[in-house]
């Protein structure tokens, strides 16, 4: 017996980043490895994420992420259930694309109405009261970090990653989101070169971004900063460094997983309320990209890192805490379940 066909219904673009497509690959992978065949609809950012990363990935073929048009490319397409990771959509683009198979909407907002069987938000704060009104009676909430989709190439690097934390600060890692919205990569590298002394800087980029050219002709005459594009790489590069620097978005989850000392850069409103519970449980310094003495606030940041051992292992225990890497099979295995009680009835 075959296992289900489920349809991922996903944005990505210039301003919400790629951080979507990248979660649904990884929960993909986890219901693919319990039998279940994926594919993938959104507008051609999506499909330029998925040949990077996933190139023999199954994809239909949207002209925008408006809802007419996502519901136009599914048309006759056979599938069992959907997932939806679009904050575009709402109740009544998911009742009308999922037509009565079981939905599992990605969330961050809790800010509408969601026609979803089972909503998974990963925000460290989120409360079930946060959803009332917003999902119907039947729904099942899956959340908090543990639900967090993360790629098991992080979960089996843990444990050695946790062992050295706190040693000398040899190499950052600079991931701001493979489209680095708003540019803020090129301010925080720079930011970086002028205090870290001879430590090297990894620098992640997607290959679309438009900021790669400039990194490009920089690392030519900067030896300390090496470029990433569109890494497979990104487990080994985070268990690696000594401190991170990042969006406050999914990636996050990642970073805890590994227990690396961070800097949050909040780049987007979603992100300020998971931003403010990290740094309330001593799991990361956060920094907030548009305030107006960002540079200053950031700079005094990586001093603090820096120069402070302890400060650096207590921020690694505390975020490994939050996040061990298993959310992605933890999510599927509860969608596959929900499939399957529905094929019964």
């Amino acid at each position: 017996m075959t296992g289900p066909r489920i349809l991922f219904v996903v944005d990505a673009g210039a301003k919400v980043g790629g951080g979507h497509v990248m979660r649904c690959l990884t929960l993909a992978g986890a219901l693919s490895a319990q039998g279940a065949t994926c594919a993938f609809m959104g507008p051609p950012a999506v499909s330029a994420i998925l040949e990077s990363f996933a190139p023999a990935a199954q994809q239909l073929a949207a002209a925008s992420t408006e809802p007419r048009d996502l519901a136009a490319a599914i048309g006759s397409e056979q599938f069992d259930a959907i997932v939806f990771d679009h904050y575009g959509l709402s109740e009544r683009d998911h009742r009308a694309m999922g037509q009565g198979r079981p939905v599992l909407v990605i969330d961050d907002l809790a800010d509408r109405p969601l026609g979803a069987d089972l909503v998974l938000d990963s925000g460290p704060e989120r409360r079930v009261q946060d959803y009332d009104g917003l999902i119907p009676e039947h729904a099942r909430l899956l959340l908090g970090p543990s639900y967090a989709p993360v790629r098991p190439e992080f979960a089996a690097l843990r444990q050695t990653a946790l062992a050295w934390r706190g040693e000398p600060v040899q190499r950052f890692l600079v991931s701001m989101g493979l489209t680095d919205v708003g540019g803020i990569t090129a301010r925080v590298v720079e930011r970086l070169r002028l205090r870290v002394g001879e430590a090297g800087i990894d620098v992640v980029l997607g290959s679309g971004a438009p900021s790669l050219p400039g990194f490009q002709k920089v690392a030519r005459r900067d030896p300390r900063l090496v470029l990433h594009v569109d890494t497979p790489h990104m487990a080994r590069l985070t268990a690696e460094a000594d401190i991170g620097i990042g969006s406050a978005g999914s990636t996050t989850w990642e970073r805890c997983t590994l227990g690396l000392p961070s800097i949050l850069v909040v780049v987007a409103e979603n992100q300020r309320s998971a931003a403010a519970a990290l740094a309330q449980r001593g799991a990361a310094l956060v920094v907030d990209a548009a305030a107006s003495d960002f540079d200053a606030q950031f700079d005094r940041a990586v001093t603090k890192l820096l120069k402070d051992a302890d400060l650096r292992r207590q921020l690694a225990e505390a975020s490994a805490e939050i996040c061990d890497g298993q959310g992605a099979s933890r999510t599927a295995e509860a969608f596959l379940k929900l499939i399957a009680a529905r094929a019964l009835t």
